[in-house]
């Protein structure tokens, strides 16, 4: 067979890929590794997805998502155009680098942090500035004060769960008025504090969000932007350069219904979030170090066996877990909040492998 790598551009052969997390086949396992949520979507969304919704897939969706932009509107209480919809924040995430990004000045993000933001610097050649978080692993935002050429940070911190308060992210607007501050809540409904309050005050601040996580919708992909009208009309032109049509009828008409039933994702966000209360402390009596998390995971540090070792045992139970091999974070485990059955298995499998040590 002849290696057909020969036919690929420069670009793609200088390409290093995100690698998402693992995606196992086998059943019956508990999946704790890719934070996806432990509650199926809301009821709503089942009475959505009718059968006139399914007949109408021979139509194209709406370009503009109208009725979804109108309704994220409405929850956040701004303006329509004040919302950018996309096919998974991770498309949103990919549409502003290209939009703000491509600048004289180094990008700034955390060095420990959501692993496609130097992905895409690479894929479209943006500068960075990795700025490392401290010993502690907090992100201080007081050490983004050189020039740049626009800041991007989760919120809470990937894989850490920590997270920022408003008045620390409002400072650092304030200060850093002349790029673009890309706020990346993917978490930020299991105990953090939205900087969407503030995108009326700045007009450099985007946040970005996901329907994958608190509203239990990763297998629709969907994510969304918030910010100044013309913010979102720089992201609007990269879409319709790049898919005029990036949501489908029936992702649009679920997250519709998803959102409007915002009891549900309320009940649900605190189920995790009690969860996460009952694992953390189940954790620090077998000895585990623990990031303060304010995300639907926890970042814990076995004391008694390696990260690794304990990463292998819960998989050869069937537990599945994420393990960074990475410099700095390789002590560490990052563990999902499954539901509260899953993590008292998890607690279960874990007293067993530390008694053998």
């Amino acid at each position: 067979m002849t290696d057909t790598r020969r036919l690929w551009s420069n670009a793609v052969t200088r390409l290093e890929p995100y690698v998402p997390g693992e995606q196992p086949k086998a059943q019956r396992l508990i999946k704790l590794n890719t934070n996806e949520n432990a509650f199926p979507p809301s009821s709503a969304v089942h009475q959505a997805l009718t059968a006139g919704e399914v007949d109408r897939l021979r139509l194209y969706p709406d370009p503009n998502s109208q009725a979804l932009v109108d309704t994220i509107a409405a929850h956040f209480g701004v303006e329509a155009n004040q919302v950018f919809v996309g096919n998974g924040s991770d498309e949103v995430l990919a549409h502003a680098f290209y939009a703000f990004f491509q600048q004289p000045e180094p990008l700034l993000y955390p060095d420990i942090s959501y692993s496609f933001y130097p992905v895409y610097c690479n894929l479209y050649g943006i500068a960075a500035n990795p700025i490392p978080l401290r010993e502690d692993f907090s992100l201080v935002l007081n050490d983004y004060s050189t020039p740049n050429g626009g800041i991007i940070f989760p919120n809470p911190n990937a894989p850490t769960g920590m997270a920022l308060g408003l008045a620390e992210i409002r400072a650092l607007l304030v200060r850093n008025r002349d790029s673009v501050v890309l706020v990346d809540e993917a978490y930020v409904d299991f105990g953090a504090e939205s900087a969407v309050s503030l995108i009326n005050e700045f007009d450099n601040l985007l946040v970005v969000q996901t329907t994958s996580k608190s509203r239990s919708l990763a297998g629709l992909r969907l994510g969304y932007a918030l910010g100044n009208p013309g913010l979102i009309e720089a992201l609007v032109r990269v879409k319709n350069s790049f898919n005029s049509y990036p949501i489908d009828r029936l992702a649009e008409v679920a997250a519709v219904a998803a959102f409007k039933d915002d009891e549900y994702f309320k009940y649900t966000c605190q189920q995790v979030i009690n969860t996460r209360a009952y694992t953390v402390a189940e954790l620090q009596q077998l000895d585990f170090e623990l990031l303060p998390s304010k995300a639907n995971f926890v970042f814990a540090k076995p004391t008694r066996q390696s990260a690794k070792a304990v990463f292998e045992a819960l998989r050869a139970r069937s537990i599945i877990v994420r393990y960074f091999d990475k410099p700095r974070i390789g002590d560490y485990l990052r563990i999902s909040i499954g539901a509260q059955s899953d993590m008292e298995a998890l607690i279960s499998a874990l007293k067993e492998i530390l008694a053998t040590n």
